[in-house]
């Protein structure tokens, strides 16, 4: 390959990921998952340095504990990034307030189906909106309500999931919505896999897990050990046992917390068993098990009794980088992966059809 083919492959890139790009106001249409305890300042203004967006995991902040580390991203880039805030947050309206007075360019709204009033306080505020899709049906009426992307998140992301996988979710979603553009999330660490759904329609990615290693980041040094050790297979969800407590699976790497949390639950529905707990307090308990059990293992390190919350790109986690260093070479995969394909339609068809129609592409 010549330095004109890559070339040219980048510009190609550059299309496929416009949309993306224009919407987020990026270089690069890569947006960083929002982790608790992890995307917080330092990596998030380290993402959008570096040509990505990074979004603040708002999670369980208080309205004036947001508008602080608002203010500190904003201290530390003069590069566009979001909030992500929780729908079911009880001051809610206070934290999009928050994200108004600091001016955030966009607020991503996770965790259930947002309320109309919610949708109406964001774009009064001026910022673009950004919501999470589990199905068609959510994402066209998400977008009735306004919002300006969707997000996209299949089971292989880490933290709280749904039991549907990324690349159904893609064809399930991609060719039906053209409204607005459309990041596809969950189990992606290396760019040929960003290059293949920006071709099947996607304006763009986000990512969490592959992030998590950066140097910007502030996780512990076991925790980040913890990843670069994992596999694959060593995210697993976390295990329902009784139909009438149910537990949202979350995916994590398996450790003493994840069986601690089934001895919990066995506990749990013994008792409630012989009629010395209640249904509602019963649920409560195994609620509360993990409060607290992934701030124990990002921040304090405790990597055996807390929670490991990661996606099964956990085991493309191989190595601390530098958060550039991450975003370069995602991208430089991305462009290899494209290459290849346009070097393959001109090689192997031999009616010079596809390689044409992708020599056009890239050339165009």
């Amino acid at each position: 390959m010549t330095a004109t083919d890559r070339t040219r492959a980048a510009d190609w890139l550059d299309r496929l990921w416009a949309r993306g790009r224009r919407l987020l106001g990026t270089e690069r249409a890569i947006m960083g998952g929002a982790m608790t305890w992890v995307s917080e300042r330092h990596l998030v203004a380290a993402i959008s340095n570096g040509g990505g967006f990074g979004v603040i995991a708002c999670g369980s902040m208080n309205p004036a504990q947001l508008d602080a580390e608002i203010a500190a991203t904003q201290a530390l880039t003069a590069k566009p990034f979001g909030v992500n805030l929780i729908t079911l947050h009880p001051e809610l309206m206070e934290l999009i307030d928050a994200c108004t007075q600091r001016r955030v360019s966009h607020i991503v709204l996770a965790g259930a189906l947002p309320s109309a009033l919610a949708v109406a306080r964001v774009k009064q505020s001026g910022a673009k909106l950004l919501c999470f899709a589990p199905a068609l049906a959510i994402a066209k009426k998400l977008i009735r309500m306004g919002a300006d992307a969707i997000i996209i998140e299949g089971m292989e992301a880490g933290g709280h999931i749904g039991p549907v996988s990324t690349s159904v979710l893609a064809q399930e979603i991609l060719p039906h919505v053209t409204e607005v553009p459309v990041f596809v999330a969950g189990g992606i660490g290396h760019g040929a896999a960003i290059a293949s759904y920006l071709e099947m329609g996607a304006s763009g990615v986000q990512l969490g897990t592959r992030f998590v290693c950066a140097h910007e980041s502030i996780a512990h040094p076991r925790f980040k050990q913890a990843f670069i050790r994992a596999a694959a297979r060593d995210a697993v969800p976390s295990v329902q046992l009784d139909p009438r407590f149910p537990v949202i699976p979350v995916r994590a790497l398996a450790n003493e917390g994840t069986r601690a949390f089934m001895e919990k639950q066995r506990d749990v529905l013994e008792r409630f068993t012989k009629g010395t707990l209640s249904q509602k307090d019963a649920q409560l308990e195994i609620e509360r098990f993990w409060v607290g059990a992934l701030r124990r293992a990002v921040i304090d390190g405790d990597i055996e009794g807390g929670s490991l919350m990661a996606g099964q790109s956990v085991g493309m986690v191989t190595r601390e980088q530098s958060t550039q260093e991450i975003l370069d070479e995602l991208v430089a995969q991305a462009i290899d992966a494209l290459l290849s394909r346009a070097a393959f339609g001109r090689e192997h068809d031999t009616k010079g059809e596809r390689g044409a129609t992708l020599r056009s592409r890239a050339e165009a």
